[in-house]
């Protein structure tokens, strides 16, 4: 029997899953709201590179070409080999562009039997016998809307796009206070570098957050417009991001990305023996961490700049939100390019962003709010069943260190 498989999304994950899937003899219908492969890789800022090692991001089954020789390939490089991994799979066929998922939905059994199941897919089984996914998709070219009735889902959306996560401000302090303009960091990484580069030259500019695109696109301004108009950063919390992935020469993959790194952390349902292993390496737990933050605090300068994170490095690794700084970030804080301020909350008002507490705006042209997606929302509102949206809703504290940040059901 043809058993089909919707996957939602073309990014790396799900060209693996149609992959499999195919493997398997299944039938994949992959839905990709773009009209390209790649996922966050399909716009990206200029001076975005990969933030693992190479060797550490790559397919199994296909090697990065020899043609690409640095450990850390800029976005456009990175697109090139997940595009060239679909072509080369033949992976493409299976994919419907332009198309977006509006709503799953499992039909056959009501949300009581539902609750019951060990699995969604009826008694732990993949494939079920009480029902089918109704699977409802927009042609965004169109505007048409179709189902499709299949037998397994895979999500694959992402947790970094889509959906901007936008601060919510009180009533006449928001964006609409603000005489220049605001965007999304998002908005910035769709125009194409050069428009990038003129959007931002000449003006004030303002960057929320300090994540990864928050430092690439900080740089970029301070590249367009240098000491004249240096481009403010505001930061509510200070990172430990870092430098490279060699603290002190030692592998930092080998040291939070092993089998035997996962044994030092507690969690969820471990038995008594892993539980006992864990409360041991307690002390090696705090070490590894007081050893990176040594080497990130030396290589970057950061009690110089005050940017000493009041956390952990494990913690900040635990949540899969390690970054990079891009190269000479802090000098160019030192030179003046770029300001760094702190900023517990702030509001807009008709020339620039009123920090809390302080009584002068920074004066702008232009804010950029690189400060993320909401990935959890935007996967919960794809199930139409209140009791599925209920599952994948979890605590937004909880963090489960895995190995290689992989997670196998």
């Amino acid at each position: 029997m043809d058993r089909k498989v919707a996957i939602i999304g073309a990014g790396i994950s799900g060209l693996l899953a149609c992959k499999y899937t195919l493997s398997k003899g299944f039938h994949p219908i992959v839905f990709e709201s773009q009209s390209t492969v790649g996922g966050v890789w399909t716009n990206t800022v200029e001076t975005t590179k990969l933030q693992t090692p190479k060797p550490v991001y790559q397919f199994s089954d296909f090697p990065w070409p020899e043609s690409v020789s640095e450990d850390f390939p800029d976005g456009q490089k990175v697109f090139d080999y997940v595009n060239g991994y679909a072509e080369h799979f033949d992976l493409v066929k299976h994919i419907k562009f332009n198309t977006k998922v509006v709503g799953i939905e499992f039909e056959g059994p009501n949300d009581e039997e539902i609750q019951a199941w060990s699995l969604w897919g009826c008694n732990g089984e993949p494939f079920g016998s009480k029902g089918k996914w109704k699977v409802v998709v927009e042609d965004l070219v169109t505007l048409s809307t179709e189902i499709y009735n299949v037998d397994f889902v895979i999500v694959c959306v992402g947790r970094f796009s889509g959906l901007p996560n936008i601060p919510e401000f009180p009533p006449k302090k928001g964006p609409e206070a603000f005489d220049g303009k605001v965007i999304h960091s998002m908005e910035y990484a769709a125009m194409d570098h050069k428009q990038a580069a003129e959007f931002v030259k000449g003006k004030r500019v303002i960057v929320v957050g300090f994540q990864k695109s928050a430092l690439d696109i900080a740089v970029e301004c301070s590249a367009a417009n240098g000491k004249e108009d240096p481009c403010t950063v505001l930061y509510r919390t200070a990172h430990w991001n870092v430098p490279d992935y060699l603290p002190w020469g030692f592998s930092l993959a080998h040291m939070y990305l092993s089998r035997f790194s996962e044994l030092m952390v507690h969690k969820p349902g471990e038995g008594l023996l892993l539980s006992l292993l864990a409360t041991i390496l307690t002390p090696l737990r705090y070490a590894y961490s007081k050893f990176v933050e040594s080497d990130i605090k030396k290589k970057l300068r950061l009690e110089k700049h005050g940017m000493v994170p009041t956390h952990s490095f494990l913690k900040e690794i635990s949540s899969c939100l390690i970054s990079t700084v891009p190269e000479k970030f802090y000098d160019k804080v030192e030179n003046g390019e770029i300001k760094l301020k702190k900023a517990p909350s702030f509001s807009f008002c008709n020339n620039g962003v009123l920090v809390e507490g302080e009584t002068s705006p920074i004066e702008a042209d232009l804010v950029i709010l690189a400060t993320g997606f909401k990935g959890e929302k935007k996967l919960k509102h794809i199930f139409m069943s209140q009791t599925f949206q209920d599952y994948i809703t979890g605590s937004p504290d909880a963090a489960l260190p895995l190995y290689r940040s992989v997670y196998l059901q």
